[in-house]
């Protein structure tokens, strides 16, 4: 068994060096919407795998690599980390304090694109391994990480990459790329993401745009069309008018209920955060509130484009307009047969014409709450955090980890340093340091229970 305060110790002496190696990681971009930076920012993944000893391989797909390693431990027990190294964009560049590519620290706050999502998750577990390295002179068990670089795009290579290396990639369980932390600062396991498909609409009615008193009266205006194909979607009563949407969507079971019925109440802290007046449909406290929250699949609205957006007037017809549009889904919900419900109801609503551009999807994916890894997990947070962790079934955030539940049969647990005001995905993105501490000191004790 290993000596945890010893460990302890090490990963609080030697949290400077985790630090300049996240931002080291951070300075390089790695953007994978515009597909920039990636090969770049894998080798230095790589480069930092091999240093602590693991055997590493970065197997290209027809997108970014991905990239496996292995090392040994003394245990016979494997454990996987997912992680991804792609970032999203950084824009909008003038809402950033400092600049996103330039990790600045103040105080107890690091900020950078990627620094939480995901960067700082994979570079406070490589702490805590050298923390094991240092102080044993081995891991307690066998490690394995799995790293894409397409994670933020929707991982539209990663199905072909399991498919073909599924094998490499055997494991007990498997600790997911990000974990959180509420407002009250309990840890939160989350066991369970939303499916998502992501398209483009696009409604083209000329080869060019053109003055609006030549065709305003007798041309067709793309953007008028799309906004009344996007308007047969979903009604004010904000149900999706899809038919057949609905057909697979699962309920929530009993357990789901009492788990959820036990997460603090957010709805005052996400009025205050995001400067609601109210929530849709009358929801209020309680728990109808958190159960619409991750358990009903939704239709979004992501941009619109279309015509002349600069300042002052210009008078035109556009003949393009393009729509991203997003579907959060639920079990059992399938992402291909949605994308063929959408196209039929566009067809049947008189929108032939209107394009369908898929950019990406997944299905929903979940962990059984009383698995023994996921109360090992919970339970080995007390010792860090004064709590165990709150279990969330499901939370509304979409990744791969159904890929890996189908594919591996294993558990996927969450554990990180994400907290409310993070600000992943958007400007100023940051950690909190004492969290990232906290992240690494836990999975310290989740690998020496693991182990054992």
């Amino acid at each position: 068994m290993a000596d945890i305060q010893k460990i302890d110790h090490y990963i609080e002496a030697h949290l400077e060096e985790s630090l300049n190696e996240l931002a080291v990681l951070c300075k390089q971009p790695s953007v994978s919407a515009i597909n920039f930076g990636l090969i770049e920012c894998a080798n230095l993944v790589v480069q930092s795998l091999e240093k602590r000893g693991f055997e590493v391989q970065l197997i290209t797909t027809p997108g970014a690599p991905v990239i496996v390693a292995e090392k040994k431990g003394r245990s016979n027990k494997t454990l996987l980390f997912y992680n991804h190294y792609d970032v999203q964009p950084p824009e909008p560049l003038e809402l950033w304090h400092t600049p996103p590519f330039e990790p600045s620290r103040d105080g107890n706050v690091m900020v950078a694109r990627g620094v939480n999502d995901d960067k700082g998750h994979f570079t406070y577990r490589l702490l805590t391994l050298d923390a094991f390295l240092a102080q044993e002179g081995e891991l307690p068990c066998n490690v394995k990480f799995v790293l894409e670089g397409e994670e933020e795009i929707g991982s539209p290579h990663l199905a072909g990459f399991m498919d073909q290396y599924a094998d490499m990639l055997k494991a007990d369980a498997c600790i997911w790329e990000f974990g959180d932390i509420n407002s009250q600062d309990q840890p939160l396991q989350a066991l369970g993401l939303r499916g998502l498909i992501y398209v483009e609409l696009s409604a083209k009615t000329a080869n060019q745009d053109v003055h609006s008193g030549l065709g305003g009266s007798i041309f067709e205006n793309a953007a008028w069309r799309l906004v009344w194909a996007l308007n047969s979607l979903k009604g004010p009563d904000e149900k999706i008018r899809i038919a057949g949407f609905y057909d697979k969507v699962q309920k929530p079971t009993r357990r789901d209920l009492d788990l959820i019925s036990q997460l603090p109440e957010t709805s005052e802290e996400y009025k205050s955060r995001f400067g609601l007046r109210q929530f849709i449909n009358g929801l209020t406290d309680g728990l109808d509130l958190r159960v619409a929250e991750v358990f009903e699949p939704t239709c979004t609205i992501c941009g619109l484009t279309s015509g002349y957006q600069g300042p002052g007037s210009k008078t035109v017809l556009p003949a393009l307009a393009k729509a991203k549009v997003d579907f959060r889904l639920v079990p059992d919900q399938d992402p291909d047969e949605i994308i063929k419900l959408l196209r039929e109801h566009l067809d049947r609503e008189g929108f032939t014409d209107i394009e369908i551009t898929n950019l990406g999807g997944e299905p929903a994916g979940r962990t059984d709450p009383d698995d023994a890894f996921v109360q090992l997990m919970v339970e080995t947070a007390r010792d860090v955090y004064g709590s165990p962790m709150i279990i969330q079934p499901m939370i509304g955030g979409s990744g791969p980890n159904a890929l890996f539940i189908n594919k591996l049969k294993i558990p996927i647990v969450s554990a990180g340093l994400g907290h409310p005001e993070a600000q992943e995905h958007a400007p100023n993105e940051n950690i909190r340091i004492d969290l990232y501490l906290k992240a690494a000191r836990h999975l310290a004790r989740v690998l020496t229970a693991f182990s054992s």
